[in-house]
Formats: C-alpha cells, sequence, structure tokens
C-alpha cells in the first residue's frame, strides 16, 4: 500500500474522511475571465452554456479523518485540460486555504493542493451556515448559506477526477464522495469580499451575485486515491 511521510507521521493511500459537514454555492461566470483565472494551470472552464462557466465557492469542517481535524474553504471551477475531451470534465481546485500545518503539508506534497494558512471563522449551528476566512487578520471572503429543503433520501454517491497545479505540475486525484443529511435549494446564498488576491478574482468573476443553487450536507464521508501528473 503507497504510503507518504508527513511531519514524522506516515500517511497511507487512500486517505479516508469518516465524518465531515460541508457548504457549498454553485455560480454561473464569465467563461472568459474563468479562463483567464484557471490559464496557468493548462485548464480550460466547462461552458455548459457558451459564455458561461462554473465556480464552486465551498467550506468543510474536518471531524474524522486520517489527517486530523481541520477547516478548509474552497474556490473551484468545472474543467477540464485543454484540448480534452469531454469525457475528461473534472473540477479543478483553484484556493484551498486550511487552518492546521499537517493538512497544509500533506495537501501540498500528497496531491499538490493549493493550500495555504489561514484563519477560519465558522458556524454550523445557526439557520445560516457561515464560513468567514482571513489571511494575516484581513479577510479575504466571507459565505453564508441559508438552510434549504432536506433531500429525502440524500444524495447519491459520486466520484470525480480533482485537479491541481502547484509550481507548473498539473496532477489528477480521484475524488469519491458519499454525502447525507443533505439540505438543497435554489439560491439562497450571502458572499461578502474583503481585500485579498482572491477576493479581487471573485469580483472580476461577478461575485457577490445570486447563486444557481446551493447545499450543505450534514455527514459527508470521503476518499482521496494517490495524484497522478498529467500533461497539461
Amino acid at each position: 500500500m503507497a504510503s507518504h511521510l508527513i511531519q514524522g507521521q506516515r500517511v497511507a493511500m487512500p486517505v479516508q474522511v469518516r465524518r465531515a459537514g460541508a457548504c457549498s454555492a454553485m455560480f454561473t461566470v464569465p467563461a472568459g475571465e474563468a479562463r483567464a483565472i484557471i490559464d496557468y494551470s493548462g485548464m480550460v472552464p466547462v461552458e455548459p452554456v457558451p459564455g458561461k462557466a462554473l465556480c464552486s465557492l465551498a467550506f468543510v469542517s474536518y471531524i474524522d479523518n486520517d489527517l486530523g481535524p481541520y477547516y478548509e474553504f474552497a474556490v473551484a471551477f468545472l474543467a477540464r485540460r485543454r484540448g480534452s475531451s469531454m469525457r475528461e470534465i473534472g473540477v479543478f481546485i483553484h484556493w484551498l486555504p486550511v487552518d492546521r500545518s499537517f493538512t497544509l503539508e500533506a495537501g501540498r506534497r500528497i496531491w499538490g493542493f493549493p493550500k495555504e494558512m489561514a484563519e477560519f471563522e465558522l458556524d454550523l449551528d445557526g439557520p445560516e451556515k457561515r464560513c468567514a476566512v482571513s489571511i494575516g487578520g484581513q479577510l479575504v471572503v466571507e459565505l453564508g448559506v441559508a438552510q434549504g429543503i432536506r433531500v429525502p433520501g440524500g444524495m447519491p454517491g459520486s466520484s470525480v477526477d480533482a485537479y491541481t497545479c502547484i509550481d507548473g505540475v498539473l496532477r489528477r486525484t480521484p475524488w469519491n464522495m458519499r454525502p447525507s443529511w443533505v439540505r438543497s435549494r435554489p439560491g439562497g446564498v450571502r458572499v461578502r469580499l474583503g481585500e485579498h488576491p482572491i477576493a479581487e478574482e471573485l469580483a472580476r468573476l461577478g461575485l457577490p451575485k445570486a447563486a444557481v443553487f446551493s447545499s450543505s450536507i450534514g455527514q459527508l464521508a470521503m476518499t482521496f486515491g494517490d495524484a497522478e501528473e498529467v500533461a497539461s
């Protein structure tokens, strides 16, 4: 079984997330701006409607997993490798701040996830699930997700390829998700931007704006396989 040594601890593959909670919001954004933002990676945004790409914001509270408990925020795009077929659509992870050094090092070294250290204010108990991310005491982004309608039976498990690019290396990671206790709705999202390059990029994409839909997942299990370097 493959494994990686991180801060003196052996991390076996695949990494298991046994319990987490998550909230996410999906936005339609100008495809040209999305393309310019992720051009460094060799990925191009998928356009479900000509001229429009899909950008998601999400936050996760990892409670029980192989990397220990931590908080995470994600800015991601539905995308594919430049010149590839539509069968290779995946999720390109553009920004992934966390609040613990172990998962930061593991994420960057094992999968090439663009993790950086940040401060989090997270509230999953109120009618609005909220996450604010700051760096050096300065707000970057705040996302609030209103309570949606319970999805009967939850959502089916899914598998997707997660693409990442740091230091010019594009990687693909198999990512399996098994959500339950799911609530979803159209819109239902509040976004506040601070002063940071990521906030400026989100503003270029037209945020704050209404979301296509939002969801909260009360119980989320996931599996991350080993990353594979791919040609961009």
